[in-house]
């Protein structure tokens, strides 16, 4: 595990990857993904794309909670065609609160031949709380407070040094230093062009 203290959270990714950016909802994931440049063999997959393509299909107002569970496939189906897929880096943007869901993505990165990276946003619930406020997106209180009590338990096993079974890396980051962004160094030059 390594804590990143300095400015962009920097991670060296050699060869083909799988990244997971965990945490509670609100932590900052996307915050983090979102000044991320555009690089050639990366490829960053975010549910809040396939939510914006769903809300210009459905009639104005529909809400959320109707169309959750298909935003969720669709995501994740996405997430198995980019691993399998040609883009040597792929960056997935995941609560992944749940062991379940990142043994998911460990099992994939290795079917896929892919290093299986996480990188977990360590949050105090409260801030998350304020981070849902602010991007307009609250999670309902009962599904939070389960993502809540099984972040905790995670960022405590995360703590103890060691990568969980299925990781070749661990970055923990807090909710500060990942508004800083990221940079995803593969050894390829930035595209300044797109």
């Amino acid at each position: 595990m390594r804590r990143t203290a300095g400015s962009p959270v920097r991670l060296v990714l050699r060869g083909r990857s799988l990244v997971l950016v965990a945490g509670m909802p609100g932590a900052g994931k996307s915050t983090l993904l979102a000044g991320l440049p555009v690089q050639e063999g990366v490829a960053v997959l975010d549910s809040q794309a396939h939510r914006d393509a769903l809300a210009r299909l459905l009639p104005p107002g529909t809400p959320y909670r109707r169309y959750r569970p298909l935003v969720h496939l669709l995501h994740r189906l996405a997430i198995v065609r980019a691993a399998l897929a040609g883009a040597p880096t792929v960056l997935v943007h995941l609560p992944a609160t749940g062991a379940l869901t990142r043994s998911a993505i460990a099992l994939l990165a290795a079917l896929t031949g892919r290093a299986a990276q996480l990188v977990w946003l360590d949050v105090d619930p409260a801030d998350a709380l304020r981070g849902q406020a602010q991007r307009g997106r609250v999670v309902p209180a009962g599904s939070f407070a389960g993502h809540a009590e099984r972040a905790a338990g995670m960022a405590e096993r995360l703590r103890s040094g060691e990568p969980p079974a299925g990781w070749a890396g661990v970055t923990v980051v807090d909710r500060t230093i990942a508004r800083r962004g990221l940079i995803v160094d593969t050894g390829t030059p930035l595209d300044e062009h797109k």
